[in-house]
């Protein structure tokens, strides 16, 4: 039901919906947040543009929402260490986290849900794609659905296409934990305990292989798991222009940042919300 508070603009049928109207430096009601938590799970991502918050009152709008929590391998902001941040410099050629994935899915339990802040982004360039993981389930055949619904997947912050992306961030201010200690097994695919339908919970980022496969067989299924999931009919793109909060459910989308923009700097705050342990309910839709 559209609200009289503000205005959503969807930005493709499969994911991502931009809200004007709303000033989030001021306090908002708890009927605000409930649409927005409404609007938010229908379309997996919230957009807020033109927004001007400093680290405590980014901080207060995430706890509208949930529990921040700190991310495990970068110290946070000073003062703040539910913060952090997530930048690519000048001189950098590598993107923090320029893969396809959804959040630390390699923790025993991963963060329900991610927000991000522009403070300083490229003229060009820099953009960030979702991928709606419930829809990606759902066009899937049956007897795949199947297969699926009975695998575990392996999940580690070790993989080498990840660990390239973060390397240079953790030397300069990591948290001192090793990647490699961080491995998690959780169903393929998940029940979200919220709106009770069925989406994919592998990623090309942290998923390395099925419990139940052998590693030449999982190899040959998550090769086509990571094209399926990922493709344009599923996806969203988003352009960042500074000021602009997103918001997104890390139980049914992915995202992936674009390293389009040598020679600039892109500047972001992230605060990730606790989650709850993955499960699939069997049965469910």
């Amino acid at each position: 039901m559209p609200s009289s508070d503000f205005e959503t603009f969807l930005l493709t049928s499969a994911a991502g919906a931009e809200i004007k109207g709303l000033d989030l430096s001021v306090p908002l009601s708890g009927k605000i947040v409930d649409e927005l938590r409404e609007v938010w799970l229908q379309h997996g991502v919230l957009f807020f543009r033109d927004q001007n918050l400093e680290p405590k009152q980014l901080l207060h709008v995430a706890e509208y929402f949930g529990e921040a929590m700190p991310y495990p391998l970068l110290r946070g902001l000073e003062g703040f260490p539910d913060i952090t941040v997530v930048s690519k410099m000048e001189h950098e050629e590598v993107n923090f986290g320029g893969i396809w994935h959804s959040d630390t899915t390699y923790l025993k339990i991963p963060p329900m849900a991610s927000l991000l802040y522009s403070m300083e982004v490229p003229e060009h360039g820099g953009d960030t794609l979702f991928a709606n993981q419930i829809l990606a389930f759902e066009s899937l055949s049956e007897p795949m659905q199947r297969l699926l619904s009975g695998l575990t997947a392996i999940n580690t912050a070790g993989n080498p296409a990840i660990v390239s992306t973060r390397s240079e961030r953790i030397q300069d201010s990591g948290s001192g934990i090793q990647a490699e200690q961080f491995e998690a097994e959780h169903p393929a695919v998940i029940t979200h305990p919220e709106t009770g339908k069925k989406a994919l919970f592998v990623n090309r980022a942290h998923t390395q292989g099925f419990q139940e496969l052998s590693e030449k067989e999982g190899k040959a299924l998550l090769d086509f798991i990571f094209v399926h999931q990922v493709r344009t009919e599923l996806c969203c793109r988003f352009k960042w222009t500074p000021g602009t909060l997103a918001f997104w459910d890390n139980r049914s989308m992915q995202h992936y940042p674009l390293n389009d923009y040598h020679g600039h700097r892109r500047i972001m705050h992230r605060i990730t919300l606790r989650g709850e342990k993955p499960f699939l309910k069997l049965g469910s839709e």
